[in-house]
């Protein structure tokens, strides 16, 4: 498979199924809870990667794609593809949930339930975690299938599950710019582009720091 397609398709999927599970969460009258959400989260994150790693590297992520190419673990001729795709991959998830649910006003958008500062700090923090997991996965065995879906997954599980009802656990400027954009709530839509990429650079700088002292 194409790497581009890969990770058009890992996008899609992970972030289909996540704001998926918060539409249905709004419309079954309580009976999937925020828990279910959360591992929903967890799991389309893990599916992604263990679906399309091997084929893209499943970034899924353009806070993540922008710190690898920051690390040099990325070329720089894939860059704006890869950003565009994971994107584009989001923007066709929301305008399917928007077929299969119309009346839904938000469709799974990232928005904060106190003040947008607050939501900033709290994206920065958890985006720096994500990413040094994302950064210390690359330490386990080629042959560990599912240690590394399970670890970020089970990263974004846990976040999801603590911050989610404070920021909406973002984490991914795609995952917020899509249903944003396509349910026209784009009023908080800055915070969770820029913390969540400051977020991933600040792991990535540390990361790079302690690498050179290590060395």
């Amino acid at each position: 498979m194409n790497r581009y397609v890969a990770e058009f398709f890992a996008s899609f999927v992970m972030i289909f199924l996540g704001t998926g599970s918060m539409v249905l969460a709004d419309q079954s009258g309580g009976s999937f809870t925020h828990l279910d959400v959360s591992l929903s989260w967890g799991f389309a994150v893990g599916l992604g990667i263990f679906l399309f790693s091997k084929f893209s590297g499943a970034h899924m992520n353009p806070a993540v794609t922008i710190s690898l190419f920051f690390l040099r673990a990325h070329p720089k001729r894939e860059l704006l593809g890869y950003l565009a795709l994971q994107i584009s991959g989001g923007v066709a998830a929301s305008l399917l949930l928007r077929l299969l649910a119309p009346e839904h006003e938000f469709l799974g958008a990232s928005l904060p339930s106190g003040s947008a500062w607050e939501s900033f700090y709290i994206e920065f923090l958890l985006t720096f975690a994500l990413m040094a997991v994302v950064l210390l996965s690359g330490w386990f065995k080629k042959g560990a299938l599912f240690l590394v879906p399970a670890a970020i997954g089970g990263t974004v599980f846990l976040e999801a599950y603590f911050a989610g009802p404070i920021t909406g656990a973002s984490m991914n400027p795609a995952r917020s710019f899509a249903p944003a954009v396509v349910s026209g709530h784009t009023e908080h839509l800055w915070v969770y582009l820029i913390a969540t990429t400051m977020g991933a650079l600040g792991a990535s700088g540390l990361w790079l720091i302690w690498k050179r002292y290590k060395a």
